[in-house]
């Protein structure tokens, strides 16, 4: 008597060879919506945060500008309201406004006169202007990698553009 193996059925012990494809599949597509959420758009955020306030300081700068010119156009006398803390407030008066104390960065104070800090805030503010456009490059680049991460998920996934 002749003993053979008894026929293997490869249907029910196996999956299918498309079964294992779309699993892999939908690994490969969840990695990529991951990295879409978890990484891409993080630095997006984090980008977009950074250029808002460089844009608040660049604000505070022009503020700063306007209040000089108008201190050289009212003269040198200034009153003011000086806060004492916890809100509590004082009218005080500066016989000469001549020389103003402007933050210069890393919490340092530069004493200067009124034209020394226009020609400062010229400068910072232009070096703020120049740091605000290659951040907003960075953004555009990084919104470019989503899109084109969004599109790869579209050929993953056999859909067609439906904008």
């Amino acid at each position: 008597m002749l003993l053979t193996e008894p026929e293997k059925n490869t249907d029910t012990m196996y999956p299918p060879d498309d079964a294992n494809a779309n699993a892999n599949l939908d690994q490969k597509v969840v990695q990529y919506e991951n990295f879409i959420n978890e990484v891409l758009r993080r630095d997006l955020q984090k980008v977009l945060e950074q250029r808002d306030s460089v844009y608040e300081k660049i604000s505070h700068y022009l503020q700063l500008k306007n209040s000089i010119q108008s201190l050289q156009h009212s003269g040198s006398q200034l009153k003011t309201d000086v806060d004492l803390g916890c809100n509590f407030f004082v009218q005080a008066e500066v016989e000469d406004s001549s020389r103003i104390f402007v933050a210069v960065g890393f919490g340092f104070f530069v004493e200067m006169t009124h034209d020394e800090a226009l020609r400062f805030i010229e400068k910072k503010t232009s070096q703020l202007t120049a740091f605000t456009e290659q951040l907003t490059k960075d953004s555009a680049k990084i919104k470019a990698n989503i899109r084109m991460v969004i599109e790869g998920l579209r050929e993953l996934q056999g859909l067609t553009d439906i904008l």
